[in-house]
């Protein structure tokens, strides 16, 4: 089975186009080669690709013959990505809603009196270099 149908089938990425986009872009490797979309996947074969900034590392056990089902996919692939990486992921999600959280309304006076003083301060900046 191809590649980007592999990483189709066991869910990975919602389309294929998705995954040949990141083919293109040297994301994917096969067993520490870099995939084309066209690449034959078989047991055994190691598959690393990036997304979502995680470096992720499969092992394919068996190749499906369509798309399965969420439940099904450890059926042909074990994740050997190491929990550490997912945890990492985890902080830096919680370090961006830090300060304000996505979808808390407008903007304060506050928060809006410190984003002018930040825009006058950059363009202070621009202005002397």
């Amino acid at each position: 089975m191809r590649v980007d149908k592999y990483l189709w089938c066991v869910r990975y990425y919602k389309t294929r186009n998705m995954v040949t986009e990141a083919c293109k872009k040297n994301h994917i490797t096969v067993n520490g080669q870099i995939a084309k979309p066209s690449k034959e996947v078989f047991a055994s074969d190691k598959i690393t690709f990036r997304k979502d900034q995680i470096t992720q590392i499969i092992t394919v056990l068996d190749v499906p013959e369509n798309r399965v089902g969420a439940k099904l996919v450890d059926m042909y692939r074990k994740n050997e990505t190491a929990p550490e990486v997912f945890q990492h992921l985890e902080l830096l999600k919680l370090s961006k809603e830090h300060y304000r959280k996505t979808g808390d309304g407008r903007p304060t006076k506050k928060d809006r009196r410190d984003l002018t003083d930040f825009e006058n301060e950059v363009d202070e900046t621009d202005e002397k270099n």
